[in-house]
């Protein structure tokens, strides 16, 4: 029997309903961390650390997918829960085409900002260039990973967590297999450029998928077709998905702080390792974005019904989990840290060292990283853009750009690993902060 946005949910209900969503993220950082293992063993180091340079870059670029993803999906389950299906479906709609043309516009810009933002953060020689090359082909799919971002959330709010994570792995299996055709194969000055060509037809899969899967009937509660212009449901939807806004540019920009501070430090050694330590990051770190996900619909349902209980039942549930899941973590990462950087950079016994001290100190982060994840999700699914925004920015322009740059003038490289575990510690402060603050207003207190 399938579960509905409306259920009352046990531990075990949660796990299975958000699964499907924490194995899709998990996966889409699976095939970006088989590009970085291929591009770093056979294209080498200045390739594998030009993609970790620009990447940021490109990331504040794509931030469309994010807003309209989260916020969007919050207001659209939100409006399901008040009963109103047909204005639900309409705002889905307005919000998918919206997305695609402003992504559009934002990566026809970056043609042309791409080689001064790169210059302006130190890029020069060999690196520049890499870095300008996997960009721009990356561009020409932009559109298509703000689609596949938003959805991401929307497969969610459809109730088809299972279809959402289908589509990942076609994606996720079409990038694998082009990376190993292209990068493998082709001479090596062309290695990078395949690499990127295989992001872009995995972006592109990714998108078009989900569009054809919605624009035909379909059993579940959304479907994509004629849209009314609403200002007033793009604004919301905007509002609250500035959360996701605020936490893509920010990490982002903390992404570029990171690289310049390495660079000064450990120079082009520095920002490999660090691609590495990111990569493997990631994953972990997205398992905890897909449940924030897979929970933030039922949030927003949840609230539109005005089923209090059933929200601080979601909320004590979710905590729980998420504080076991990040022991865990932090346990795996420590005692697999040697095998996890010989995959990627194995070939250099010294970056090989640097990689696996840095990553031991990085790995304590996990204990405390997704419950500032969750508590900024739970905000959007409350429909409350501005604290959940707040909380991110907080967390990472405040906490973790404060640590980058005070910990390294005190500690040197050691201060940067360390900048990620002090930032992640801090946010944990504040987001049970805004959780005690807000519990009378929403009532899960």
């Amino acid at each position: 029997m399938s579960i509905q946005l409306s259920d009352h949910f046990t531990y075990g209900k949660l796990l299975r309903f958000t699964f499907p969503t924490v194995v899709m993220m998990m996966f889409t950082s699976v095939y970006e961390v088989v590009d970085g293992f291929f591009v770093s063993n056979y294209a080498g180091k200045i390739a594998f650390a030009a993609i970790n340079f620009i990447t940021p870059a490109l990331m504040i670029l794509g931030t469309v997918g994010f807003i309209f993803g989260a916020g969007g999906s919050a207001l659209v389950a939100k409006t399901l829960g008040e009963g109103k299906p047909d204005k639900a479906n309409s705002i889905f709609s307005l919000l998918v085409y919206t997305a695609f043309a402003v992504e559009t516009v934002l990566a026809g810009v970056g043609f042309f900002i791409m080689r001064p933002v790169a210059e302006m953060l130190g890029a020069e020689g060999r690196l520049l260039d890499s870095s300008l090359l996997y960009a721009r082909i990356i561009l020409i799919s932009m559109p298509f990973f703000a689609l596949q971002v938003m959805f991401h959330n929307f497969f969610t709010t459809a109730a088809k967590p299972r279809m959402g994570f289908l589509v990942t792995v076609i994606a996720g299996v079409t990038n694998m297999v082009l990376d190993a055709v292209l990068v493998i194969g082709l001479p090596y000055e062309y290695k990078l450029a395949g690499a990127a060509v295989a992001t872009v037809t995995a972006q592109l899969t990714g998108g078009l998928i989900p569009v054809f899967y919605f624009a035909r009937k379909n059993d579940s509660n959304l479907r994509l077709g004629r849209a009314e212009f609403d200002t007033v449901a793009l604004r919301r939807a905007f509002t609250n998905g500035i959360s996701e806004f605020v936490s893509s540019i920010s990490m982002s920009l903390v992404g570029m702080l990171y690289n310049l501070q390495l660079l000064r430090y450990a120079g082009e050694n520095g920002m490999a390792s660090f691609g590495v330590i990111m990569y493997v990051s990631w994953i972990f770190g997205s398992a905890f974005v897909g449940y924030s996900i897979g929970c933030e619909s039922l949030v927003g349902y949840h609230f539109g019904a005005q089923n209090k209980p059933e929200l601080r039942n979601l909320l004590s549930k979710s905590l729980a989990l998420i504080a076991i899941s990040g022991a865990c973590m932090c346990a795996f990462a420590e005692i697999f840290a040697p095998l996890l950087a010989k995959v990627f950079v194995g070939y250099d016994s010294g970056l090989m060292d640097m990689t696996i001290h840095g990553f031991r100190i990085v790995a304590v982060s996990f204990v405390f990283m997704g419950f500032g994840m969750y508590v900024s999700g739970f905000f959007t699914g409350l429909n409350d853009g501005v604290t959940s925004a707040i909380i991110s920015f907080v967390r990472t322009m405040v906490f973790e750009c404060g640590a980058i740059l005070l910990l390294p003038r005190l500690l040197g490289l050691e201060g940067v690993w360390a900048s990620l575990v002090t930032g992640e510690l801090m946010s944990v402060t504040l987001g049970f902060l805004f959780l005690a603050i807000k519990s009378k207003k929403f009532g899960y207190g």
